[in-house]
């Protein structure tokens, strides 16, 4: 029995730890719902913490869930479209993206929609408050296409499946374990939890994601969870990955003070 236990042991040891490529660093963001205040302070420490590291070809990516639940979505929109001219960012599409797109083009989709934070995405907008109070359903979604700029829509539109990054795969939610990536489906990319949070053996990369809540960084040997829920929690988290390193950063919302403060665990996991 001991000889098998130091069998695992060793075998587990020598599987090689997930790595980023040779001078490429990467900054993943967990779902920001529409929490630009805290957004924006992250997004200043992550340029500082890239500009006092070596020189890197650094990718930023923002694992969706960009838009709902918290007050100022067409802000995180203008910032992130910003952001992207002056850096490399790339965002994957999520569930409420995905919903988003589909109450486009259904009253019924946008009713559910509506119930499930998209009602401060429209408002957002700017749309008067008494005329999006008197609208009914059907009178809302004929008014989208006034609301919602079309360049922001085709922005959404155009955001990715899933990322891969050396021995890292980004993606909203997660994938299925037995489905190979090519063939996982959106509900499996955008919506899935089960049975993949569960799923303890071996991926077919490292898979950074959000999408389930966790109070802290949901860290294990084949997953990385960073969704610490901002729009309630007041809590943003990124993981910083280079080489075969991993460093956590959080803007959180000081509830006595009002102020967003920067926390940093500069624990280098190797």
């Amino acid at each position: 029995m001991f000889a098998k236990l130091i069998r695992l042991v060793q075998s587990e040891a020598d599987v090689p730890r997930p790595a980023i490529p040779e001078a490429e660093r990467v900054y993943a963001i967990g779902d920001v719902h529409g929490r630009l205040d805290l957004l924006e302070p992250l997004a200043r420490a992550i340029e500082a913490d890239d500009a006092g590291r070596q020189p890197a070809r650094t990718t930023i990516i923002l694992l969706g869930d960009l838009i709902d639940r918290g007050p100022e979505s067409a802000g995180v929109i203008a910032f992130v479209r910003n952001w992207m001219r002056h850096r490399t960012v790339r965002v994957l599409m999520a569930n409420h993206e995905q919903m988003l797109l589909a109450a486009l083009e259904s009253s019924d989709a946008l009713r559910s929609y509506l119930r499930f934070g998209g009602r401060e995405m429209v408002l957002s907008y700017g749309i008067d408050r008494a005329s999006y109070d008197a609208a009914t359903n059907d009178e809302l979604r004929a008014m989208l296409p006034d609301i919602l700029p079309e360049a922001d829509l085709d922005f959404i539109r155009g955001f990715e499946d899933w990322i891969v990054i050396g021995d890292y795969l980004f993606v909203h939610a997660g994938i299925h374990p037995d489905v190979p990536l090519e063939e996982q489906s959106g509900r499996e990319l955008f919506w899935i939890r089960e049975p993949f949070l569960s799923h303890g053996k071996r991926l077919s990369h490292m898979v950074v994601h959000g999408h389930t809540i966790t109070e802290t960084v949901d860290e294990r040997s084949n997953r990385i969870g960073i969704d610490t829920g901002a729009y309630e929690s007041g809590r943003l988290t990124a993981v910083a990955l280079e080489g075969t390193e991993r460093r956590f950063m959080a803007a959180v919302e000081n509830t006595e003070s009002g102020m967003i403060e920067i926390e940093t665990d500069d624990t280098v996991r190797t």
